[in-house]
């Protein structure tokens, strides 16, 4: 009886809004701000690190992490990119961060119709061209709303598997109870006893449960990142330490954006380029165990 009540109070709101983007040409621009937090006492084991360190490390992360993106939708396809903005200085990576400081993820596409994900991705000096069919999730919608601006926001949640390289939800073994109250349910990577490489600290969740907020408003199938298959434009994500919210919509815009599908680089599948990353990796505990240089395709 719930269910039948939740989908009848959106089909009615659906049907008021919905007569406001009848126009073939419908689209939009979207621009969303990506946060995400990190406990810093869980990276610190033993409580060797000083506070100014542990800042110095919070700031580079905050740097790789915490951007600006646009999404440029229509009703089948969008384009979600970076915002491009001046790098403030020393905002480097460093030794520790290495690995996640020389992967620059570019413009990526969606095209709901035919189900495409394609993005260009650049990891140490060479692009890639991943392409991957569009993962959809079971969304459960509910009847709760809130407001994002002026746009009426209803909740859904789903389960979703994390991606094994996925360093936003990276983090270090062995958590202590606090940190393993996220719903996650972690992943062991390749960890060598005794090794002193910081690589094999890591480990990433198999599952992490994510909130979204859409709004049958803006009735595109679209949102920020890989999120997608909501009956209305999806303007807030919460998924582990990381929030996407919206902070700026326009519509049917006056200058044109074209949605191009990114075509750069070398061709590959997201398997294919998981591994490549994973045999970086490898080459990284080489550097760490003394071989020093730099990794090399």
């Amino acid at each position: 009886m719930k269910s039948n009540t939740i989908k009848l109070s959106f089909l009615l709101f659906f049907a008021l809004c919905s007569t406001v983007f009848a126009q073939k040409d419908f689209r939009g621009v979207a621009y969303y701000e990506s946060k995400t937090t990190f406990d810093m006492n869980g990276w610190d084991r033993g409580g060797q690190m000083s506070e100014a360190q542990k800042k110095q490390i919070a700031d580079r992360m905050k740097s790789m992490f915490e951007k600006t993106y646009i999404l440029t939708f229509n009703r089948t396809e969008s384009l979600y990119k970076e915002e491009e903005k001046l790098e403030a200085p020393g905002a480097g990576g460093g030794m520790r961060f290495g690995m996640a400081g020389s992967l620059s993820g570019g413009p990526q596409y969606k095209n709901i119709k035919d189900k495409q994900l394609v993005q260009e991705q650049e990891f140490f000096g060479k692009q890639f061209l991943v392409k991957d069919s569009l993962q959809p999730l079971a969304w459960e919608m509910t009847n709760e709303t809130k407001k994002i601006g002026q746009y009426t926001c209803f909740k859904a949640t789903a389960v979703k598997q994390v991606d094994e390289m996925d360093f936003a939800n990276m983090r270090r073994r062995d958590r202590n109870n606090n940190d393993k109250k996220e719903n996650t349910t972690a992943k062991d990577s390749t960890k060598k006893e005794g090794s002193d490489n910081p690589l094999d600290e890591i480990e990433v969740p198999k599952e992490i449960i994510v909130t979204a907020w859409y709004t049958p408003q803006i009735p595109v199938n679209q949102g920020p990142d890989d999120y997608w298959g909501l009956p209305g434009l999806i303007l807030e994500v919460s998924a582990n330490r990381t929030t996407i919210l919206c902070s700026k919509i326009v519509l049917n815009p006056e200058e044109k954006q074209d949605i191009k599908r990114p075509s750069k680089g070398k061709e590959v599948s997201k398997q294919e380029y998981n591994d490549i990353m994973k045999k970086k990796m490898e080459e990284m505990r080489e550097m760490y165990g003394g071989r020093g240089g730099r990794p090399r395709f």
